[in-house]
């Protein structure tokens, strides 16, 4: 097995940029890969492109004699050493001294040496290519792309020279077992490597083949469609995947061009009367124009509780707002009319704003009042009413498109007539799952996906579904016409001419059309605040929608056809289409693909939802549009559920069964990594965390966590790194103690070896002791922010913990991962609290202070004898500028309240703490350059003063003090360009001693 020495990942990471860049990347869509098809959880493409190049580049520490021929690094490197021996030696001296006294402090580490400033500098570099690496702009530059490519192939030389190998040996191929979305395939891809994609799910299947496989395979052509040989881009040079973006977007424009012939009259246009301005004057300037509908708005409907009105199907709607914009104000109005009632649209502020807000809603969950009657209608009456088949919908608004702006109209009858004559001639009869938790409608009986549509969106999808092969057969004669080979081979089999191509472009028409029912069913919404169509998965469920919007396929505003194209094509268009990718429909338990490839993986996550039955909401569309062109992979009727490695209860029976089934097939799983990944790289695995699963202090304790660590320990797996990925966005549908995803976990993993020890928890105790500090400075040092450091360390502990075969309690039972959890972060607290323990004695004290009283008054005696015990006085504290004393009350100053005329050159008793805190104060009151000249003057103790921000990030997370945190996490994360800007300040002062302040 080769002795590769540590890949940069297992060691260090511009941590902070990466979750910035994943974060922006959520609100980026047109040309993302996630607009191509809908995907739930898909990882940022910044993450995964960051991940990857991170754990195949060699950390600096395994090349130092190579750094050493670089005579400009060498030549920095021997200056910046003489001011670290410096500092060294003076914290060295305190060290012995204390120590000898018998009294406990932070060890400051080993000597620097030449060497270790040549490391941290190349690693530096290596950091500064990542925080371009991952930025959205990037994602196509081939100035960033080439020399990223390139650090990946010199390590790899490194690794063959080190071996023996081949030094012009082909890189390793990548590998995702559990592909899902494709990020990760796709940026292995988009770094040069041979991509292999593999899931279990064949909608991923497809989206996988749809990102990496397809676009290579065509990349370069010039699209074959009749518009764009002629002319000006019959002479345009196509690249990457251009070419095929383009027919993709021609073809999409004749299929709805055809589509308006054959059901354009199923969406009549409304025009406007002089009666229908009557009432409303705001449409007298639209009088004699006839508008094009964005959506028809419907609520559903139930008979009355009320014997009175028991004839009367009543509306269940969530709100009568349609517009809450403000100067464009739109709501519906019941009109109640004998024993009846009639929907009004009105213009401007409802005379009640909260009773139209509410519609007929009385609370959360089915809870309704008859419009009739006031009468309440419970869920269970609801439900009841559904699944006997008594569940209707009535018409409530029209909007249309006006002149740049939305107009909302009352319902009309000729426009009811139009929806109730269509007759759809299929509609998909597969069953939703039983699951509560995430598919809602079954309770009210809407069971089968054919029910999510109304009979309209049945025959748009089908229309569109059935022109997708029509396509297909005019893109292999317009591509045989082109030129491309008249061959017969499909697209399945390798083949790349006229038949193949054409399935290519027919593919990503298979998607738009999948892209539109998620715009185009019955669980669709009216976004009143953005005057916009809300998706099927505005979540990851499928909710029960009361009051529904249907959109017009053939309009141009919300939810059109065309707008789904347009999403499609972009995203194709930005695809990397360059080395080789394939991929598979398999199980992770037993797929071979992983063989001598380098692997990163999202697996699914516990007990979260089940992917599967969400997916077939897709799966029955794609199957009816592509089947003939992947038979294999369409060939069941819905989408395989019984091997999801997911803890589902509803499948298994329980709780306890369903974490077993998960434990056990993911133990599998992650076997089959162990054995089959590439020895050379660490294995890379992500784990989502729920926001129901954090916890205080340490915040990663849950069943689901400690289940996963758990089958990664068994697979043979040693984790040598966890690095937190904030990877979603903050503003999600579900909210805390659901499913929703918080953020990520990235594992880092290499093979354990099959001769590791035992140890007992004494001996892992002391270990921890001894390395932890080392891996929490090398953390810092890469200027880890405060609240991403306790989830990060748990990878150097659990590194050691996993190099055991198993650690054994002093009742000889195998320790838990839980308890080996608990023992990292003591082992993380005492390492902070140590680095407080060698700061002046002004420090130390207001650290104490603060985590007693943050910056509220304390009495004075007890000040006084904290002081005392630091040998110090409460005097020498305020005349150090850092607290007021007074009517026997202390209070530590705010940052906002310290002397705004302070210099760290002049100041005679200076602190760790007023250096932090006034450079808190400087970064809100006046940004970064003010604050960057305080570290330019500090010196020696800008480093204690990071290491202050740390300690004191952590109290307030204990203490959960969100604002003061949050100061400390921004100081940190600004830390790096403040050290740029500081490099050409003056000169920096001498430490003050702190033993001679009192």
């Amino acid at each position: 097995m080769p002795t590769a020495p540590k890949k940069l990942i297992e060691v260090a990471l511009p941590l902070e940029e990466i979750n910035a860049a994943s974060a922006r990347e959520k609100s980026i869509r047109h040309g993302h890969p996630s607009t191509l098809h809908l995907w739930w959880a898909r990882r940022p493409l910044a993450a995964a492109r960051a991940v990857i190049f991170s754990q195949m580049v060699d950390d600096p520490s395994g090349y130092v004699e190579e750094l050493r021929q670089d005579a400009e690094l060498l030549r920095t490197a021997n200056r910046d050493l003489k001011d670290r021996l410096k500092v060294w030696r003076d914290k060295k001296e305190t060290f012995d001294k204390v120590s000898a006294a018998g009294l406990k402090v932070a060890d400051p580490g080993p000597e620097p040496t030449l060497d270790s400033v040549l490391v941290e500098r190349e690693r530096e570099r290596l950091f500064r290519l990542i925080r371009q690496l991952v930025q959205w702009e990037n994602t196509t530059n081939e100035s960033v792309l080439e020399p990223a490519r390139e650090e990946i192939r010199k390590s790899w030389q490194r690794t063959c020279r080190r071996e023996g190998w081949a030094e012009n040996a082909p890189l390793p191929a990548f590998h995702d077992p559990f592909a899902g979305g494709g990020a990760l395939p796709l940026e292995a891809q988009r770094l040069g490597l041979e991509s292999y994609a593999s899931d279990l799910n064949p909608v991923a299947v497809l989206i996988n083949k749809a990102m990496i496989e397809i676009p290579p395979k065509f990349a370069g052509r010039p699209p074959v469609n009749p518009e764009s040989r002629q002319g000006q881009l019959g002479t345009k040079t196509w690249k990457g995947a251009q070419g095929l973006a383009e027919d993709v977007r021609y073809y999409g424009k004749w299929m709805r061009d055809e589509a308006e012939k054959r059901i354009g009259h199923l969406y009549p246009k409304i025009e406007i009367t002089a009666s229908m301005a009557e009432e409303r004057p705001d449409l007298k300037p639209l009088i004699g124009q006839k508008l094009t509908v964005i959506a028809w708005l419907w609520a559903r409907t139930v008979k009355s509780p009320n014997p009175a009105f028991s004839h009367v199907d009543v509306p269940l709607a969530s709100t009568f707002m349609l517009s809450t914009k403000a100067g464009k104000e739109a709501y519906v109005e019941p009109i109640i009319e004998r024993d009846g009632y009639r929907f009004a649209v009105k213009a401007g502020k409802p005379k009640n704003p909260e009773a139209a807000k509410a519609g007929t809603k009385l609370s959360r969950g089915a809870n309704f009042a008859c419009v009739m009657s006031g009468t309440p209608m419970e869920g269970g009456y609801i439900k009841a009413e559904g699944k006997a088949g008594r569940m209707g919908a009535k018409r409530m608004a029209i909007v249309a498109e006006g002149n740049s702006r939305r107009v909302y109209l009352s319902p009309r009858l000729e426009h009811e007539v139009a929806a109730e004559k269509t007759k759809p001639d299929w509609k998909p009869e597969t069953k939703l799952a039983p699951d509560p938790r995430a598919l809602w409608t079954p309770a009210y009986g809407l069971t089968t996906f054919g029910d999510l549509f109304t009979p309209r969106q049945l025959v748009a999808l089908t229309t569109f579904s059935d022109l997708v092969a029509e396509a297909i057969e005019r893109i292999r004669s317009d591509a045989q016409a082109a030129g491309l080979e008249k061959d017969d081979k499909p697209l399945r089999d390798g083949g790349n001419g006229a038949k193949a191509y054409a399935e290519a472009v027919g593919c990503y028409l298979g998607f738009a059309v999948d892209k539109c029912s998620d715009y185009w069913s019955a669980i669709c919404s009216w976004h009143s605040s953005g005057e916009k169509m809300r998706n099927t998965f505005g979540r990851q469920a499928i909710p029960m929608v009361w009051d529904y919007a249907e959109a017009n396929p053939m309009c141009d505003s919300s939810g059109n056809w065309m707008a789904m194209v347009d999403w499609t094509w972009k995203a194709i268009e930005r695809t990397p289409a360059r080395s080789l990718g394939s991929a598979t429909q398999a199980d992770a338990q037993t797929q071979t693909m992983s063989s001598q490839k380098v692997i990163s993986t999202d697996p699914p996550y516990y007990d979260n939802i089940g992917y599967a039955d969400l997916s077939d909401f897709f799966y029955v569309w794609l199957r009816r549009s592509l089947q003939l062109l992947f038979p294999d992979l369409f060939a069941t009727l819905a989408v395989p559920k019984a091997e999801e490695l997911v803890a589902t209860p509803y499948r298994h029976g329980s709780k306890e069964k369903a974490e077993t089934f998960f434990l056990n097939g993911m133990t599998l799983a992650m076997q089959r990594l162990a054995e089959l990944s590439h020895p050379a790289f660490p294995v890379t695995i992500y784990y989502a965390f729920k926001q129901s699963e954090t916890e205080t202090n340490s915040g990663t304790s849950s069943t689901g966590w400690e289940t996963f660590l758990d089958a990664v320990s068994r697979a043979g797996l040693g984790i040598s790194g966890t690095w937190p990925m904030r990877t979603e966005l903050g503003n999600r549908m579900i909210g805390s103690g659901t499913n929703a995803l918080a953020s990520s976990i990235v594992l880092v993993c290499s093979r354990r070896k099959s001769n590791a020890p035992m140890a007992t928890r004494k001996e892992f105790v002391a270990t921890l002791q001894r390395e932890m500090p080392e891996a929490l400075r090398n953390l810092q040092l890469g200027n880890l922010a405060p609240v991403d450091l306790p989830q990060s360390a748990i990878g150097p502990g659990m590194g050691i913990f996993t190099r055991y075969s198993k650690v054994i309690e002093a009742d000889g039972s195998a320790m838990s991962v839980r308890s080996a959890l608990q023992l990292i972060n003591t082992a993380i607290d005492e390492f902070l609290s140590a680095q407080e323990s060698q700061m002046d004695d002004w420090t130390r004290f207001a650290v104490t202070w603060f985590s007693q009283n943050a910056y509220q008054q304390g009495a004075f005696g007890d000040a006084q004898n904290l002081a005392t015990a630091r040998n110090i006085s409460v005097d020498g504290v305020r005349d150090a500028g850092i607290l007021e004393s007074g009517a026997g009350k202390v209070r530590l100053y705010r940052p906002s309240e310290l002397d705004a005329a302070w210099d760290p050159a002049t100041d005679a008793r200076l602190t760790i703490w007023e250096i932090v805190h006034q450079m808190i104060r400087l970064l809100a009151a006046e940004g970064e350059g003010s604050t960057a000249k305080v570290l330019s003057k500090v010196g020696a103790l800008a480093e204690d003063a990071r290491s202050l921000c740390y300690r004191l990030y952590t109290i307030c997370e204990q203490k959960k003090w969100a604002d003061e945190a949050r100061d400390y996490n921004t100081l940190i994360v600004a830390w790096p360009e403040l050290t740029r800007l500081a490099a050409d300040q003056s000169k920096p002062i001498k430490e003050t001693q702190g033993d001679l302040g009192v």
